[in-house]
């Protein structure tokens, strides 16, 4: 039986070749902790896997030291982030800080979040399956970005887009055209957001969401939502945890629903959840977000500086059919 370092080990040298595509002779720098087990199993896995990168524990180095090892590098060389937590030099983010250097980067933040039971779940999400990726991933994107009406069905419920997408952005690991190389791993998903949010109406089961501190919240029963023109306006019978998420969001801004993504994860499915939302959202399925908030997308009246919330929520889903094109069912992708 293969060892959860062997697999976890298997998947990240696949990633290295295939998505991120190192050259065995550029340089590679690890930087990790040992303050989970997911970081620890995963700092050696990549020590495996890159056996003349420089291994450096995040703790146990000085910020000066880090730099002088990052500056070492030429663009193009590979830096991974093992991580419990989230790695800072100053008040940037590290990953944007070794971007701006022309570095790639594969990151794995959050790691002390997935408690025993989802350390092998988290392993199977980093599984690097090209030909899967590649395929449905540039077909949902064609099909998106000539859309002009997608429902989101669940049982007895419909979401419907009747509005043209903004083009689809992929994250399955092919970085070609793109400006930094890498990113935040596991991959495997397509999102995009309606071009007119005003034109997003029905009722959508929502099996989990994220609270407050980016945990997966999973309720005993899918909650019922209701959107009007773009606005999450009702949720009937809804947890109390549910309902502090969106007092909180309401105390800001609008309960826009703004994304909508495709997950595509395989490993990551209603039975096969990871606590920590940044890793989950990749789940075979369909999220939604809730708040004013979108990074990539820029809206009228809702400014990227100012808007607060993008929370992400994830719909029990049965059916998805954009232009009548049924796209994803069962719990799968049918392109």
């Amino acid at each position: 039986m293969v060892s959860l370092l062997e697999k976890a080990t298997q998947n990240v040298a696949a990633t290295i070749a295939g998505a991120m595509k190192h050259d065995p002779s550029a340089q590679a720098l690890i930087v990790f902790d040992r303050q989970s087990f997911l970081s620890s199993l995963l700092a050696d896995a990549y020590i495996a896997a890159l056996p003349s990168a420089k291994a450096i524990d995040f703790n146990e180095t000085s910020p000066d030291d880090i730099r002088a090892e990052m500056e070492r590098l030429s663009p193009g060389d590979l830096v991974a982030l093992v991580q419990s937590s989230s790695f800072r030099l100053n008040e940037f983010r590290f990953r944007l800080e070794l971007f701006n250097r022309g570095l790639a980067v594969i990151e794995h933040p959050h790691l002390g979040r997935m408690p025993e039971n989802e350390y092998e779940i988290y392993i199977d999400s980093l599984a690097y399956d090209a030909e899967y990726y590649q395929r449905v991933g540039k077909k949902l994107k064609e099909l998106i970005d000539k859309a002009q009406r997608v429902v989101v069905y669940c049982e007895g419920t419909e979401l419907v887009y009747d509005t043209p997408l903004e083009d689809a952005k992929l994250n399955i690991g092919d970085y070609t055209g793109m400006k930094n190389r890498g990113g935040q791993f596991p991959i495997g998903e397509v999102f995009t957001e309606p071009k007119d949010v005003a034109f997003v109406n029905g009722t959508v089961k929502l099996f989990a969401f994220a609270d407050a501190d980016f945990h997966v919240m999973v309720p005993p029963e899918p909650i019922l939502v209701r959107i009007e023109k773009g606005i999450l306006v009702e949720a009937p019978g809804a947890p109390e945890s549910f309902i502090k998420v969106l007092d909180q969001i309401k105390a800001d801004e609008e309960v826009w629903v703004r994304e909508l993504g495709f997950g595509m994860n395989r490993a990551l499915t209603r039975d096969r959840i990871l606590t920590d939302i940044g890793s989950y959202e990749r789940m075979c399925g369909i999220h939604l977000s809730l708040g004013q908030k979108h990074t990539i997308y820029a809206k009228a009246g809702m400014p990227k500086r100012s808007s607060k919330y993008h929370v992400d929520v994830f719909a029990d889903v049965k059916k998805v059919t954009i232009d009548d094109v049924v796209v994803f069912e069962y719990g799968s992708y049918i392109v």
